[in-house]
């Protein structure tokens, strides 16, 4: 439908095409005056809104995802204090609590984003899976195929070698490392499609609460690595998710 036809329409119907545009602006936005949370985020990019707990108070952690919850019948939480668990678990009975990840998930997403490309979360310690947890608990509520392989990093590097054939058929790499973060290089140079990194804050006192992982991450000579913020592994998912729309 062009503009004109458009116009003609809204006429039709008596509605001015300034009310139209306020409307649109303001479709799925709800003021809740300490915020306005975006119910409508999911239909303009793969991820939906996901509420970050830290630094809210449990009320508004609470109010935000009930928003979220009635408008799209899915809340996702991050940083969840165990105060804000309690009072989440009361708020919605049959969501799920991702203790090592401090995730929270109520209900199901029901948009439009599907792919059938996998995903593989890779973490060179045992230390980086709450933060490759992030990454999983979001692709797996999105629908994404998504295998977690821990602790091959290379400090024993031969134990990549058992794994490899698994990472290497996902569409889409996600590397956690802390320390420093080698992994992602190695990765780099190995995976044929996207490298996504997550410098992990692992680490004694040069490693510079993951300073150290980030730089070495985005000093990488494998071309093309992708890097995110520090222990940022929603935003790991959500440029994955971004990368597999591309694909699908």
């Amino acid at each position: 439908m062009d503009l004109a036809k458009l116009l003609e329409v809204l006429e039709a119907a008596g509605i001015e095409p300034g009310d139209a545009v306020s409307a649109l602006r303001g479709a799925g936005l709800d003021d809740l005056g300490f915020s306005v949370v975006d119910s409508a985020r999911g239909e303009r990019q793969p991820l939906p809104e996901v509420v970050f707990g830290k630094g809210k108070t449990v009320e508004q952690i609470v109010a935000i995802s009930t928003a979220l919850f009635a408008r799209t019948g899915l809340a996702i939480v991050s940083r969840v204090s165990p105060e804000a668990a309690d009072e989440l678990a009361l708020a919605f009975p049959t969501g799920q609590l991702h203790a090592l990840s401090r995730m929270f998930v109520a209900g199901e997403y029901t948009g439009g984003f599907s792919t059938s490309s996998s995903v593989v979360v890779v973490t060179a310690g045992t230390s980086d899976l709450p933060v490759a947890e992030e990454a999983v608990v979001i692709l797996e509520t999105m629908g994404v195929p998504v295998k977690l392989t821990a602790d091959v990093g290379v400090a024993g590097i031969h134990r990549l070698s058992n794994v490899l054939p698994d990472i290497l058929s996902a569409s889409v790499c996600i590397a956690c490392a802390g320390m420093d973060a080698a992994l992602v290089s190695v990765l780099g140079g190995l995976f044929p499609g996207p490298v996504i990194a997550v410098p992990v804050s692992t680490g004694y006192g040069a490693a510079l609460s993951g300073f150290t992982a980030l730089f070495s991450s985005l000093s990488s000579c494998s071309p093309g690595v992708s890097v995110v913020n520090i222990d940022n592994g929603i935003g790991a998912a959500a440029a994955a998710l971004r990368i597999l729309a591309k694909k699908s």
